[in-house]
């Protein structure tokens, strides 16, 4: 079964919405994000990455960047103005991207379930990012990136949904990059159908917000002295997978380990059929397409060997295991310097355009892996390959924060 709890929302005013919302924390730089924020003192990102109001440069771990925070967030609440709801409420999300709508639920779930691995992880964190956000947390009282989510598609979740949207939304907004955001409160009589509803879900997963998920996490460990709370639930939104978008997770790399274009191009093609021209826009399972020295070429990986793991199967994992690291000596993409990643979000035209700039030597464009795939693996307990999931269109901060 999914626990799910209605909240006590911290929102902008409807008026105000716009300028608030903001991308997540963890998408964009420093450098970036003082870009998107400049001229708008209510942006979100003068609490999610308020090292944009201190100098260049600033340690963003620095203790001033988390007094900061509070500050930029406690400015937020009066001038925007932020208004708490007076009773817990669940909340409805939806996201339009293209001809792409996906709808969610937005509401608190148990950090006891996330424990328990009732709410299933795919990707291992990194401490200091779980260091960052726990503090964040802490320092503000609040969780202010909602955790995205997704579980097997309930028909008596649907039904719900179909109804609530009818209505009129609380917020109905056009972010910059096209990504349409419109979120209705949930009435409070419909309320226990969602519950009872999530109350027959086996599990959840999260699908972005790994990070997210473990502060939360360690947030109600440091907090539970304080007895029973609300930092025992963390904030997030949860879709059904049926609706989910999966864009490609591409490949950089710097240089070809001393070898020329030609050389390395023939290494590759004594271990894979390769074939002259791009493959499709992304590529069919199977195939990668590799850019190199002005050219494209398509990399048939075969069908993946009988009895490998599920994660093993993947072609991002086929890649790494018969390129990238026996060729180009990239052992640990976590750590390797030499390779990049490039969101799916963003073509192959991103990676022509850092291999013809001289930034890069090669560029490698995958298949998006499945939701599928991801809910298989992390059934079976086990970890995608790093950065083989790009979740698109992605949830924004400020719109709905949890206080703790």
């Amino acid at each position: 079964m999914a626990l799910i709890f209605p909240f006590r929302a911290l929102r902008p005013e409807p008026a105000a919405a716009d300028r608030v919302a903001a991308v997540p924390y963890d998408v964009v730089n420093a450098e970036e994000a003082r870009a998107l924020a400049a001229g708008n003192p209510l942006s979100f990102l003068h609490v999610s990455r308020a090292e944009i109001d201190l100098p260049a440069g600033t340690n963003p771990y620095a203790d001033e960047v988390y007094a900061r925070a509070k500050a930029n967030f406690a400015a937020l609440r009066a001038g925007a103005p932020m208004v708490e709801e007076a009773a817990p409420s669940l909340y409805v999300y939806q996201l339009h991207m293209g001809a792409h709508v996906q709808t969610g639920i937005a509401a608190c779930f148990a950090v006891d379930e996330y424990n328990r691995d009732l709410i299933k992880k795919h990707e291992k964190t990194r401490p200091d990012k779980e260091d960052d956000r726990t503090r964040h947390i802490l320092t503000i009282r609040a969780q202010t990136g909602p955790v995205f989510l997704t579980y097997a598609a309930a028909p008596a979740v649907d039904a719900v949904v179909a109804r609530v949207v009818t209505g009129a939304p609380l917020y109905d907004l056009t972010a910059s990059d096209g990504v349409r955001h419109v979120i209705w409160r949930v009435a409070e009589a419909e309320a226990p159908a969602i519950e009872a509803a999530f109350g027959a879900v086996p599990a959840l997963y999260i699908a972005d917000g790994h990070h997210r998920a473990a502060s939360a996490a360690r947030a109600h460990q440091q907090l539970a002295s304080e007895g029973p709370g609300e930092h025992a639930r963390f904030l997030a939104v949860a879709f059904p997978d049926n609706q989910m978008q999966i864009l490609p997770y591409n490949r950089v790399v710097r240089d070809l380990q001393g070898m020329t274009p030609e050389a390395f191009a023939a290494r590759v093609a004594e271990r894979f059929t390769v074939t002259a021209g791009a493959p499709a826009t992304p590529p069919r399972r199977g195939e990668v397409g590799m850019y190199l020295a002005g050219q494209w070429s398509t990399i048939d990986l075969g069908t993946p060997g009988a009895g490998l793991a599920p994660d093993a199967a993947l072609d991002v994992s086929r890649l790494q295991d018969g390129v990238l690291a026996p060729l180009l000596g990239i052992a640990d993409v976590r750590t390797d310097k030499r390779i990049d990643f490039v969101g799916g979000i963003r073509g192959t035209a991103e990676l022509t355009r850092l291999v013809d700039a001289g930034q890069w030597a090669v560029a490698f464009s995958l298949a998006p892996v499945s939701i599928d795939d991801l809910m298989t693996i992390a059934d079976a307990g086990g970890i995608m390959p790093p950065k083989s999931t790009w979740f698109e269109p992605k949830l924004r901060d400020g719109l709905l924060s949890h206080l703790i």
